[in-house]
């Protein structure tokens, strides 16, 4: 079994059990978080696919813990224009583990 959800405007495809990096979410570690954006489903070679979202289907999670990713350099360059410019990143994220999901 597993679904596609969208969670902060992305979609990620998701199964029981596994643990998913998923944008930073303004919640503690240990809590419970549910997605009802299910966009598709796919159950015992039984597939149900959303227009946009499949009806009362729900993914839930517990929030692992918070933290951030490798550091990715953005470097830009204009040639024979002396300009260059370095800057470093880190992006957010909560970490998931998908305990269930429900179709009602």
């Amino acid at each position: 079994m597993y679904a596609i959800v969208e969670i902060s405007g992305k979609q990620y495809k998701v199964e029981p059990g596994e643990e998913v990096k998923i944008p930073l979410q303004a919640v503690d570690a240990g809590a419970e978080l549910a997605f009802d954006s299910v966009m598709f489903l796919e159950s015992d070679g039984e597939v149900k696919v959303g227009a946009p979202y499949v009806d009362k289907a729900s993914v839930k999670a517990t929030v692992v813990n918070h933290g951030r990713d490798k550091k990715i350099i953005v470097f830009k360059k204009k040639r024979r224009k002396r300009f260059k410019s370095k800057n470093g990143h880190r992006q957010d994220f909560t970490l998931v583990k998908i305990d269930d999901i429900a179709v009602a």
